[in-house]
């Protein structure tokens, strides 16, 4: 989940690689029949490309520890009991993913791209706790059979749609009490630099400045800024993100802290709405 993906877009963080035959988005989310989604031509090839590239993903050992550990932290925190069913929504690597399953019953990871899944069941094989799944595969699960969803720094990369998309397949396995956390969302007025503060600060913390500024002068040189200008990221207010979710049939709340340590993306919590039936029982 999100630990396993990067929680920001400076490439120092992790970043998984997405597949250009693979969708986002299950051939049953759209209900047209008409086979999996592709994602948006030229502007996510392009994307596709740069991370395909010989890039650096971590700028040290010590930075890809301890951004793992942080968001290992983060979700396991939202893992109501020991014997929840988690799913991960587009895992990407998924390094971290045994700390999450021993906090769980069972973990599942679904992730579009198939190179990137093939590693994950060649890693995971051995732990019966973590099953590794395509996105197509969720339509064959049971309804509301997941207590716990994770879509972290996932949004960004989607089209509106493809996202609202993915929205309709989780809430169709959440439980009636299940939970979506929908983490690391970029806001409009937060650019380039409001990551690389957040990168800078997180090095101080954890002691790898040196590094950091090292990989910022290298990724300066590379494809990564023009990209990022020319191509951008899907952004959200707040109040749209809220209204996307609802239009979603989810109830929903913005998180008091984001997942991860970038502070100025948005995570957001969100279920189905409680029946006024259930609520008054509740309420007895």
């Amino acid at each position: 989940m999100g630990q396993f993906r990067c929680a920001a877009e400076s490439p120092f963080r992790p970043r998984k690689t997405r597949s250009t035959t693979s969708s986002l988005t299950p051939d049953s989310a759209s209900g047209s029949g008409r086979g999996t989604q592709r994602l948006p031509g030229p502007s996510m090839d392009d994307w596709i490309a740069f991370y395909d590239s010989a890039h650096t993903i971590y700028v040290s050992k010590l930075h890809r520890d301890a951004h793992f550990r942080t968001i290992a932290r983060n979700i396991v925190s939202y893992i109501p009991s020991r014997d929840s069913v988690v799913l991960d929504y587009a895992c990407g690597e998924a390094l971290s993913a045994e700390t999450v399953a021993d906090a769980c019953g069972r973990l599942i990871l679904t992730e579009p791209a198939p190179g990137v899944r093939g590693r994950l069941v060649t890693r995971f094989t051995p732990n019966t706790k973590i099953d590794v799944r395509s996105l197509d595969e969720l339509r064959h699960m049971d309804e509301e059979s997941i207590d716990l969803a994770v879509m972290n720094s996932v949004a960004q990369y989607m089209t509106p749609d493809e996202l609202d998309a993915g929205f309709a397949v989780v809430r169709r396995l959440l439980k009636p009490t299940g939970l979506l956390v929908l983490g690391d969302i970029p806001q409009p007025h937060i650019g380039l630099a409001g990551d690389v503060i957040a990168l800078l600060g997180f090095a101080a913390k954890h002691g790898f400045v040196k590094d950091a500024l090292r990989g910022l002068v290298r990724t300066a040189m590379s494809d990564y800024p023009q990209l990022r200008l020319r191509i951008g990221l899907q952004r959200y207010s707040e109040a749209e993100m809220l209204a996307k979710l609802a239009a979603a049939g989810m109830t929903a709340i913005r998180a008091p802290v984001n997942i991860g340590h970038n502070a100025s993306r948005m995570t957001f919590l969100a279920g189905r709405p409680v029946k006024a039936d259930r609520g008054a029982t509740a309420a007895r």
